[in-house]
């Protein structure tokens, strides 16, 4: 198992910015004593993961499937945050937001990496046939399910940028939450394989706040985001309006 698929996460999106170390020492933050165990096979929990999985295969080629593929090019995460932050981040606009997920992309690698490897649990797909919205060679060969990448880089950078613009929070952790769910939207991962990647983000995040550079860096970005608000443009209504609506109910 390899746990260099997610250097796309933060490489893609933010090539070109300041590399910069992690934030936190090496081994400070061991996931694998936050993420639980995921489901017992044949257990009701696991249960209700593949009725979860099986029910909504019923979103293919919806608004809602859109949106989840949308939202799994995570090389573009800043993006889906955009109507949320009333601007949408860009490593021109935003260089320090763009330098700060960077570094914490170091933290959040091994953090997701580690309990991958120690609970080692099939995608969803694997166990039950059914439409996903991903190419599933490519998926299996590089990471098992539990505990979700996708949903732990979506949920951390939501509670940074949650951090940052505190009067956005709301609208904030809510796209972050539909982030993760799009997911199981795809059929990529189980919804606890997703609600773990939170846990996981929660702690990290928690342990990231320790850090004076940490806070340092995350006052300049919330200074960085309210100028280029002000600078515009705005993202466009229309799409708000529909992204809005797609978020106005969870899809499971």
């Amino acid at each position: 198992m390899r746990a260099s698929w997610i250097v796309g996460i933060a490489g893609l999106v933010l090539a070109g910015c300041a590399s910069g170390d992690a934030y936190l020492a090496r081994g400070s933050y061991d996931a694998r004593q936050v993420v639980p165990p995921p489901p017992a096979r044949g257990s009701a929990a696991d249960d209700q993961d593949r009725r979860t999985f099986l029910d909504t295969r019923a979103l293919k080629d919806s608004p809602r499937w859109s949106l989840a593929r949308q939202d799994a090019r995570e090389a573009r995460i800043m993006e889906a945050y955009g109507c949320a932050l009333g601007v949408t981040p860009t490593r021109a606009t935003t260089p320090r937001l763009a330098a700060l997920l960077h570094r914490v992309s170091r933290d959040v690698r091994p953090a997701i990496a580690a309990p991958k490897r120690l609970y080692d649990r099939k995608r969803p797909y694997q166990v039950d046939r059914g439409p996903i919205c991903a190419r599933s060679g490519a998926i299996v060969a590089l990471t098992p399910d539990y505990p979700s990448g996708h949903a732990t880089w979506g949920w951390t950078v939501g509670l940074v940028l949650a951090k940052a613009q505190p009067q956005r929070a709301d609208a904030i952790l809510k796209r972050a939450r539909a982030y993760g769910e799009s997911r199981v939207v795809c059929g990529v991962h189980n919804a606890s394989s997703v609600e773990a990647g939170r846990i996981n983000a929660t702690a990290l995040v928690d342990a990231l706040s320790a850090s004076p550079e940490f806070q340092a860096d995350l006052a300049a970005v919330g200074a960085e985001l309210d100028a280029a608000r002000t600078a515009g443009p705005a993202p466009d209504k229309a799409w708000c309006e529909t992204e809005a609506a797609l978020l106005a109910t969870s899809p499971y």
